[in-house]
């Protein structure tokens, strides 16, 4: 394990005006270089926001090797120019009537040329989004100038820096303090809806801009589906209560899920609850830069292997977090890329047995070179109400 990851601390701190975008536009330069492409088109709003801090909700980013300018529409006129100036020198934002995507395709053929290549997302793009942006070309330019690339942004998103970790800290933080006061707000016979609600109410007034998702508010029976989004289903007065949820701190976010026990746990509960919480602690104690994702998630699967529990977990051991809640790299079975300090990953495996119950425990980890360091701090050990 490792001490402090960037120095996390207040919620107050203006940390996003701190971030090297011209850094991130840089190391894209040069993988764009490698690629032989003379432009590309970021139209995906998470990768625009983490090149150049836009957070609008239309927008297109134009890169070559000299120019990055952001196409946008006229309601984000004064909001486009200060953050994008603030946070890239001499980047330059271009207002348009109607589709920023084919306004930013037609600039970047000027630039291009005849000979040139400009990338663009194949994941990100739809089969209409690639016909209009190509119907908007010269005739001699509509087959050769736009090439399909593996996404270059969301390779470079994997890897937070310090500031971004410690936002993310800090959104953990936010998720352990929520729990804390939910603990003291549920009680049988309030709606799974209503203590979504709470929960939902409380992080706003903390200062969340959001949700990460919508809350996962699974009680009895109910727990043992890994989705269960809030129902007007009441807390029983005794039973598992499932609460998998995010927040939204300046951008990022986090993703945590706790089961508590409303009332005394029976003997199959408590068995169940230990099996899941050592292969959480397990996974975790896996967590380290160079190990395979597939390795993480076997150190978790192995463990409920062993208890005779394997074929009720039935999702992935996790996933990266940041700009969206689900991100690479993927926490799966046989996955071969390779963990790297900066990257920040959920540890949630869970078992989910139909008619009965179920159980998941989850932690955010950001990975270091000699290990974890687990974002959540909320208590694991089985919380009985």
């Amino acid at each position: 394990m490792e001490g402090s990851l960037g120095g996390a601390g207040s919620l107050e701190r203006d940390i996003p005006n701190r971030m090297n975008y011209s850094k991130r536009i840089g190391i894209l330069r040069r993988r764009m270089a490698a690629e032989k492409l003379s432009g590309l088109l970021v139209t995906h709003l998470p990768d625009v926001r983490y090149l150049c801090g836009f957070t609008g909700s239309s927008g297109a980013l134009a890169v070559t090797a000299r120019a990055v300018r952001l196409f946008t529409d006229g309601r984000y006129r004064t909001q486009a120019a200060e953050e994008v100036a603030s946070a890239i020198k001499g980047a330059k934002v271009e207002i348009v009537p109607s589709a920023a995507a084919v306004a930013a395709v037609q600039w970047l053929a000027v630039q291009a040329g005849e000979t040139g290549r400009v990338g663009f997302d194949s994941a990100q793009t739809s089969v209409a989004e690639l016909a209009r942006w190509k119907a908007a070309l010269p005739a001699k330019l509509r087959r050769k100038l736009l090439v399909p690339v593996a996404s270059l942004v969301e390779r470079l998103r994997w890897l937070k820096d310090d500031d971004e970790l410690a936002i993310m800290a800090d959104a953990a933080k936010l998720g352990d303090a929520l729990f804390a006061y939910l603990l003291g707000f549920i009680r049988p016979g309030l709606t799974e809806a209503a203590v979504a609600a709470e929960l939902e109410y409380e992080a706003r007034i903390r200062g969340a801009e959001g949700m990460s998702f919508e809350s996962i508010v699974a009680s009895g029976m109910r727990s043992a589906l890994p989705h269960g989004r809030a129902s007007d289903a009441q807390l029983p007065r005794h039973g598992f209560l499932t609460l998998d949820f995010g927040v939204i701190l300046k951008g990022y976010c986090s993703d945590m899920t706790r089961t508590v026990c409303l009332g005394k746990p029976t003997a199959r509960e408590r068995e169940v609850y230990e099996a899941v919480l050592e292969a959480q602690e397990a996974a975790v104690a896996a967590v380290i830069g160079k190990a395979e994702c597939g390795v993480v998630d076997e150190a978790a699967r192995g463990v409920l292997r062993r208890a005779g529990m394997a074929d009720a977990f039935s999702h992935s051991t996790g996933h990266g977090v940041g700009l969206e809640i689900h991100e690479g790299p993927r926490i799966g079975a046989g996955q071969k890329d390779l963990l790297a300090p900066g990257m920040v990953i959920t540890i949630e495996p869970g078992v989910y047995f139909a008619g009965e119950f179920g159980v998941r425990i989850e932690d955010m980890v950001a990975v270091t070179r000699t290990g974890g360091r687990v974002l959540t701090g909320s208590p694991k050990a089985l919380i009985e109400l």
